[in-house]
């Protein structure tokens, strides 16, 4: 562990009042997305209506995802995740009143779950451009392994929470509490102090903009290689997708089990993320992504096969490892090269 980092970002009061927002957000967030997938499997019982929700989710992202990244340049990231947290209240409110008035329909779940992502798609790349301007370049790879930590601990903190919930209150509950937690970022922007640091000359957010941002992505092979990565992780290997298949289905442990079988990928990945500073002494990142990329794969595949509810949380639990471990690499690949 590198102590001195540590000390330095302890001391820094913007950066610890951020990932306290942050943690609360999305703690929620996680929690919502189990009560949709539980909710929308529940309505359906369609293994298509899942994969819809998760289509929902990917292709907004898909879409802005170059337009957002350069929005995160051009406009106030402050003001961005601020107006985001705004918008995704009001979206959680419409759910929570649409499922305690009886009127709740997939569609409409599709719909809201699409406005979510892509406000999504907005708050992630400013957020994450943040965070250079907050911390010292030596502490960068530091602080993204710590983001990666409090993400994992918060992917494991609210399906857990979750499942019982629902269990006992249903997914109405899941919505209230998740349009509270957008709060928690929204008092703490409000209390960080100004960030000076800026662009010497900002983009414009224009089509020759997006096109040079593309042209850039294809002429760095680094950048290029680690998006590849992410999309077909996204698209291809996510198995969270289809929990509430395996919950009911498969391992009939119902919503309990559901937010261990979702909380299950955190508990390696921040196992991982503890010992990854000694594992990421190995010079050749390019071999160690390759590693823990197969290791997530495989471990998915395993996980598929089971039929054992212990030993289906053991290998899931094993995927989130190898996926924090490429996470880590490819957003310091991507933060320090853009």
């Amino acid at each position: 562990m590198n102590k001195k980092s540590l000390v330095s970002l302890l001391k820094n009061q913007n950066y610890i009042l951020l990932q306290i927002g942050i943690f609360i957000s999305r703690t929620g967030s996680f929690m919502q997305d189990v009560a949709v997938n539980w909710q929308i499997y529940q309505l359906t019982k369609s293994p298509l209506s899942l994969g819809i929700v998760g289509l929902a989710k990917f292709l907004p992202i898909l879409i802005l995802s170059m337009v957002s990244g350069i929005a995160a340049d051009v406009f106030n990231r402050k003001k961005i995740i601020f107006l985001v947290q705004f918008f995704s209240i009001i979206n959680s409110l419409i759910l929570a009143f649409l499922t305690i008035t009886g009127k709740i329909t997939p569609t409409l779940i599709y719909i809201l779950v699409g406005l979510e992502a892509g406000f999504a798609s907005f708050e992630t790349p400013a957020r994450q451009s943040m965070l250079p301007n907050l911390v010292k370049k030596e502490d960068f790879p530091f602080a993204v392994n710590i983001n990666n930590l409090l993400y994992s601990s918060t992917n494991f903190i609210g399906p857990a929470i979750s499942g019982f919930i629902i269990a006992f209150w249903g997914v109405k509950s899941i919505y209230l509490i998740n349009s509270v937690s957008f709060f928690a970022v929204i008092i703490v922007l409000l209390l960080m102090k100004p960030i000076l640091k800026t662009l010497e000359k900002k983009p414009e957010l224009n089509l020759r903009s997006i096109m040079e941002g593309i042209k850039f992505v294809f002429s760095t092979p680094l950048i290029l290689s680690s998006m590849m990565i992410d999309f077909v992780a996204t698209f291809f290997a996510s198995a969270s997708t289809l929990m509430p298949i395996f919950a009911v289905d498969i391992l009939k442990v119902g919503p309990k089990g559901l937010g261990f079988l979702y909380a299950a990928p955190s508990i390696g990945a921040i196992l991982a993320g503890i010992i990854f500073p000694f594992i990421n002494r190995i010079k050749n990142k390019g071999k160690l992504l390759i590693f823990s990329v197969c290791f997530y794969g495989l471990n998915t595949i395993l996980f598929a096969l089971s039929r054992n509810f212990y030993l289906s949380l053991f290998f899931i639990a094993l995927s989130g490892s190898g996926d924090l471990m490429s996470s880590v690499i490819r957003n310091v690949i991507r933060q320090l090269n853009t």
